[in-house]
């Protein structure tokens, strides 16, 4: 029978059946000779997956069709002879393919993080004889003993136990130690948390030991699937996917038009028309209409952005990740660590408790220097905070250890005069056990009640005094106990966690929690940090399993808080949030990693676990979730300045497009000569890169951006129009006037009207209530101002650019046309902008 089928079957079998099925011994051990068999048919017990060539990566980073357009652009423009634009060009193309290549290449690395967790060498039982032997050598049905500090090799079912508690924070997020034990369930559990036979690849053992079965090796254990999930999981973000639909629509329509344009100058010229000087033309325009500063637009952007998140102390790994803030729409967090403090606190103890009721739960505490158990730990802070003294004539005899089925652990004091059995566990277990009347009873359990709605959790303690000779302890001596009272304890909310949360619902963002603890403690956070109004308001893993897939995907929308739920869970949660909105991740244990990878953008705190550090985009420094948005505005405001340069160039560079392209076919001469229409890109170029500094209105700020395709087209249509009419009308007052005139004030007209339509286009206001442009914005556009005005009149411009200097009527005619030009398109897009329609383009 194939045995490699679902671990959680194997909690339920007996262990005969279990030593039947992987064909072992468990008093001897498997055979080395099995063993080998074994080996050579699953393979080493490591985790392996694909592994990438960094060539394969880097050729990946020019597989994209704004690649190809800019790398077309580049080889045209060197063989017209403009080596230093072709050299610009392709140096924005090497800059974008080295963020890309980083951005990737990292992910090779999660593979090494994850390596860690399968510790080198274990004690291994083969032919009757305990060996130590390196783990990557384990196989099914292998018999291993495990000790304290030991991390876990692989998927193991408990044999036997004494006194066994794991750390299993790493898979799901819980904090607080699990006890295991060898008996054999009379179901399979659904998860980990109902797994308490069961021990998986990665956790540690905290206390105690045991002997184990081994279930399942490498890249079939736990680990070996989050690794996978890990490591091959890509995605693309919302920027990268934006740019390349853009792309395809700007090559479409330039080969389009030029083909229809080349056949219409044959057509309307006939033997008229200079073949070799209109193919150079046409040349000319493809590189006119291609945003060739956008890369540089971009990594301003996000340099800047990054710079300011450093001195936050936020480390930035992936740039793109900056702008890709700007689009979150749904901010998914883990609980524990990230939300929470990660420590338990004493909050609160039951009515009518024992005046001495800490001082004997102080006698509980493991006999050990570093204490691991977290309600030990918090019940020695509050017996520091509370400067209680032990009583040094009490001494400890004997414990029993705590037992899941019996749910409580005791322990055995003496004193001069009497011995004490203080019996510590959950707390209807001890009250079942203690002499209480039926009201103190009743107001116990309704105090208890009301903490598990609130999310805490509670223990609770009772004691029994024997005569001083009495030295031992059995489970027949915990009854008719004196109950001494409950305490209760928290994982504290961070202070920071509320204010995050409501600045995130002021800038449009849900926030859902999806954690691995219980749904009471789970709901009980999100009601206090506002998300739902009820603790009830919670759906766990198991829960969503059992949906349907349409329902499954309507409750993972609907649902604010999502606890109980596994790895593949978080990742299948996330993947369906993704497939309708941007999504934001935050989490910290190797059991976020997967959903990390795979959600647009990926946060960890400064403490996450190495995996979850590599398959992150934002590192946290600092413990404040404040500073995420932060990120998110600064995202935004890099989002918004990208899209005034692309509505700014590609409504430029459209109109002139179509200007040119109109024009040629009826004027007798060239409106441009192609080194004209190349100067005019390079003086047009440093105010719109300029524009990654400018200053955002907070309208743009205070909503999720997003690249809609159908705005931007739609926008640099309808301004490009606008721009092609007014180039149209130079043609009219100037074409008779000579070629060498025409082409002069086309060419300053032309530069001047996008200078003044960057200033109309960067706000959505009118531009007199918009922010106030960058330092930046106005200096570079005051250079380009000066230099397309000047130039004109200079040995340079006339002699190697075939300028003729304008006429002051021309001059006045030229600012005149670009004045009213600056008029229709604030009085179009207050149009624009105030329909219904232009809202549904930038909804959320």
């Amino acid at each position: 029978m194939d045995i490699k089928q679902d671990i959680f079957t194997n909690a339920s079998l007996s262990l005969e059946q279990l030593q039947e099925r992987f064909q072992t011994s468990l008093t001897e051990g498997m055979s080395q000779d099995n063993a080998r068999t074994i080996l050579q048919r699953d393979g080493l017990n490591e985790i392996t997956t694909i592994r990438i060539k960094w060539w394969e990566i880097a050729i990946r980073q020019f597989k994209s069709p704004f690649i190809y357009l800019l790398m077309v652009a580049a080889v045209i423009v060197y063989a017209i002879g403009e080596h230093i634009d072709a050299a610009i060009i392709v140096g924005f193309v090497c800059i974008n393919a080295g963020l890309g290549f980083y951005q990737e290449h990292k992910s090779e690395r999660s593979i090494r993080a994850l390596e860690q967790y399968i510790s080198l060498r274990s004690s291994v039982k083969r032919n009757n004889v305990w060996q130590k032997i390196e783990s990557r050598y384990l196989v099914r049905g292998d018999i291993i003993n495990l000790a304290t500090g030991d991390i876990i090799p692989a998927d193991l079912r408990v044999i036997n136990t004494n006194h066994l508690i794991v750390n299993e924070t790493t898979l799901t997020g819980e904090s607080i130690p699990v006890l295991k034990y060898g008996e054999t369930l009379s179901l399979p559990p659904e998860n980990i948390y109902e797994s308490h036979n069961l021990l998986f690849s990665g956790t540690s053992v905290v206390e105690g030991e045991a002997t184990a079965l081994v279930l399942e090796t490498g890249p079939c254990t736990t680990m070996g699937r989050i690794a996978k999930l890990t490591v091959e999981t890509t995605k693309e973000s919302e920027y990268s996917k934006g740019i390349s639909r853009l792309s395809k629509f700007i090559l479409q329509m330039v080969l389009v038009t030029l083909v229809l344009l080349f056949l219409a100058n044959l057509i309307i010229k006939g033997d008229n028309a200079d073949i070799f000087e209109l193919i150079v033309f046409c040349i000319a325009l493809v590189v006119s209409v291609v945003p060739e500063a956008l890369p540089v637009v971009t990594t301003v952007s996000l340099s800047r952005g990054a710079q300011k998140l450093a001195k936050q102390k936020v480390i930035v790994k992936r740039l793109t990740a900056i702008e890709d803030f700007g689009g979150i729409e749904i901010l998914c967090s883990d609980k524990t660590g990230t939300l929470t403090e990660n420590s338990l606190n004493v909050t609160d103890y039951s009515p009518n408790f024992h005046q001495d009721l800490l001082s004997y739960a102080a006698l509980t505490i493991a006999e050990t220097v570093e204490k691991v158990e977290p309600f030990d730990i918090a019940i020695e802070n509050e017996v520091i905070k509370q400067q209680i003294l032990s009583e040094d004539n009490l001494h400890r005899l004997m414990e029993l250890p705590f037992d899941p089925m019996r749910r409580r652990n005791a322990v055995l004091v003496r004193d001069d005069s009497k011995t004490i059995i203080i019996v510590r566990g959950a707390p209807e277990i001890i009250i079942a056990l203690s002499s209480l009347s039926d009201i103190d009873r009743t107001g116990v359990e309704q105090w208890i009640n009301d903490k598990g709605k609130r999310g805490e959790r509670t223990i609770a303690f009772a004691k029994r005094v024997f005569s001083k000779d009495k030295v031992s302890i059995s489970p027949e001596d915990e009854q008719g106990l004196e109950f001494l009272g409950a305490i209760a304890f928290t994982d504290p909310v961070k202070p920071s966690t509320f204010h995050a949360v409501e600045k995130a619902k002021k800038l449009g963002i849900s926030v859902k929690i999806i954690t691995g603890d219980s749904p009471e403690v789970a709901g009980a956070v999100g009601v206090q940090i506002g998300l739902i109004n009820d603790p009830g308001l919670v759906i766990t893993g198991s829960a969503l399993q059992n949906l349907s897939e349409k329902e499954r995907a309507e409750a993972v929308r609907r649902y604010a808080v999502i606890a109980r739920v596994t790895p593949e869970q978080k990742y299948e949660i996330v993947d369906i949030l993704q497939r309708t909105f941007v999504v934001g991740f935050l989490g910290e244990g190797i059991n976020d990693a997967p959903a990390l990878k795979l959600a647009g953008v990926s946060m960890v705190v400064e403490s996450a676990a190495d995996i979850a550090r590599e398959a992150a985009d934002i590192i946290l420094l600092q413990k404040n979730l404040e500073v995420i948005i932060d990120g998110i505005e600064s995202g935004r405001s890099v989002f918004a300045n990208s899209i005034k340069y692309l509505k700014a160039t590609l409504a430029s560079n459209f109109g002139h497009f179509y200007a040119i392209a109109i024009g040629s076919m009826f004027i007798p001469f060239l409106p441009m000569l192609p080194i004209q229409i190349l100067l005019v890109n390079l003086l047009s170029d440093s105010p719109m890169i300029s524009i990654a500094t400018d200053s955002v209105d907070e309208n743009e700020i205070n909503k999720p951006g997003k690249y809609e395709f159908r705005d931007i087209v739609l926008t640099a249509t309808l301004f490009g129009v606008i721009v092609t009419i007014f180039d149209l009308m130079f043609f009219v007052l100037f074409m008779y006037e000579g070629e060498r005139i025409l082409q002069t004030n086309w060419f300053i007209g032309s530069i001047l009207i996008e200078l003044v339509f960057l200033f109309s286009i960067r706000t959505k206001l009118p531009f007199f209530k918009g922010t106030r442009p960058s330092g930046y914005v106005l200096l570079l556009s005051s250079v380009a101002f000066l230099a397309t005005v000047l130039l004109p009149y200079t040995v340079i411009g006339k002699a190697l650019f075939h300028f003729y200097p304008p006429s002051a009527s021309h001059l006045c005619i030229i600012l005149g046309l670009v004045v009213v030009f600056f008029v229709c398109t604030e009085l179009v897009k207050f149009v624009f902008y105030s329909t219904p329609d232009s809202h549904e383009y930038n909804k959320i």
